[in-house]
């Protein structure tokens, strides 16, 4: 099976493809017309048949996609797809006219002509020569121009919504996609002292190069995730269940999909994929990282996630930090941050720390299963910032260093985040 989706973005390439006398073979391929922005690369091309979908899980198959946005993420364009290309817009149309990533373009041909003779992708693709005199005599200023003349005004549905009136929000307790956020909830005037964490467990243990889009996927919403069960216990069907990312005004559909990415690798558990994890206060029986976390935080029991190298790399989502921190992580102890992402927790109030050169949690002996304690970050409270805490996981203890960076991501650490910081600087004014 071949799903064919054409979601430029921008209303002016449909105006140039027409110009271009492109539309109607990009139709007869497959092509249509199905929106415009962010579709296909955040996973709102829509879902798979049923019946595909099915023997996709069922057989646990690695099917893939082959796509000309920006983003390849694993699992993005579709919770069935765990494998995704980028490529150049005519390749995409090549890959789908042969039908198979297991093609060679130099030796297998995408099909016959009239004549029964091989076409091969040499034969068609374009010259420079030929791709220019198209850009010359389709494109121009004015298509920019009129398109994004009225590109805020929106169409009849936009301009119908009732606009409530006043100067506060007015949350609607019924909606799934805007809730009240709980960031500020019992939130002191002064802060609390910061405190060491003790008692800790951990909800991941997680390899290198873990992405923002494997913390907080932006992509559908899978059916039988804690996403997707929420969404159908408040009524929503299943065509309607969107994408994380369209939803990312919901932090309890956020929390749920938080380390919820269908590639997800947790090293606290063997040749499983996906949100699950250990519940150490249950025998460490398997179950989703969001039920771990509900029952760690009714315990009053802090959670620590181990990581690799790159912790956090890919685009910088907010939500990787906040869903990270609403799921009551209190500390990420990698060997390397993503610059951005590391900025992020400490505004969330999560501790980045680091293992000190050539160590790593497995050089340590540390396989996720102990309890930790982490000492020596009170040393904020009297105004400086320790370069290095003392870590005590089981039997093993070892330093790690703090990876806060600046004066000023101490001050959102010791206010709980930056956005109580922000809040409390706004009240004292």
């Amino acid at each position: 099976m071949v799903k064919t989706t054409l979601a430029p973005g921008s209303k002016v390439v449909t105006d140039y493809y027409d110009r271009a006398d492109l539309t109607r073979y990009m139709e007869a391929l497959g092509f249509n017309l199905v929106g415009y922005g962010c579709v296909t690369c955040i996973g709102n091309s829509g879902p798979l048949p049923i019946d595909i979908s099915k023997a996709i899980n069922e057989s646990d198959l690695a099917v893939t996609a082959v796509l000309s946005g920006n983003r390849n993420f694993e699992g993005r364009i579709s919770p069935d797809v765990k494998m995704n290309y980028l490529a150049s817009p005519p390749l995409v149309v090549a890959y789908a006219i042969a039908g198979t990533m297991d093609h060679d373009f130099e030796t297998d041909a995408l099909g016959k002509d009239t004549a029964g003779n091989d076409v091969f992708l040499r034969d068609i693709w374009p010259s420079p020569q030929e791709i220019q005199s198209v850009i010359d005599s389709s494109i121009s200023s004015e298509m920019f121009t009129k398109d994004y003349a009225t590109v805020f005004e929106g169409d009849h549905r936009w301009k119908s919504l009732a606009t409530p009136t006043g100067k506060t929000f007015e949350w609607d307790p019924k909606s799934t996609y805007v809730r009240k956020p709980p960031y500020f909830e019992g939130m002191p005037k002064i802060p609390t002292p910061v405190t060491d964490i003790s008692g800790a467990r951990v909800l991941a243990v997680l390899g290198d190069s873990v992405t923002t889009d494997h913390i907080s996927p932006a992509g559908n919403i899978k059916a039988d995730s804690p996403a997707g069960k929420y969404l159908a216990e408040h009524g929503i069907d299943r065509a309607d269940f969107n994408s994380y990312g369209s939803r990312r005004g919901n932090h309890e559909i956020m929390i749920r999909g938080t380390f919820a990415n269908i590639r997800l690798k947790n090293l606290l558990l063997d040749g499983v994929e996906g949100g699950f994890t250990r519940n150490f206060l249950a025998g460490g029986e398997q179950t989703t990282i969001y039920d771990a976390s509900v029952a760690y935080q009714a315990a009053g029991t802090p959670l620590v996630i181990l990581a690799g190298k790159e912790y956090g790399s890919g685009s910088s989502r907010d939500w990787a930090a906040k869903g990270t921190a609403l799921l009551g992580v209190r500390a990420v102890i990698a060997e390397s941050f993503e610059r951005i992402h590391r900025s992020n927790l400490i505004g969330m109030g999560v501790l980045p720390l680091q293992f000190k050169e050539g160590e790593t949690a497995a050089s340590l002996g540390l396989n996720g299963t102990e309890t930790f304690a982490i000492t020596g970050i009170t040393a904020l409270n009297s105004g400086g910032v320790p370069k290095e805490l003392t870590v005590t996981a089981g039997s093993v203890t070892f330093t790690a260093k703090v990876r806060i960076d600046t004066p000023g991501e101490a001050d959102y650490y010791r206010h709980g985040g930056i956005m109580q910081y922000v809040l409390r600087s706004l009240l004292a004014e």
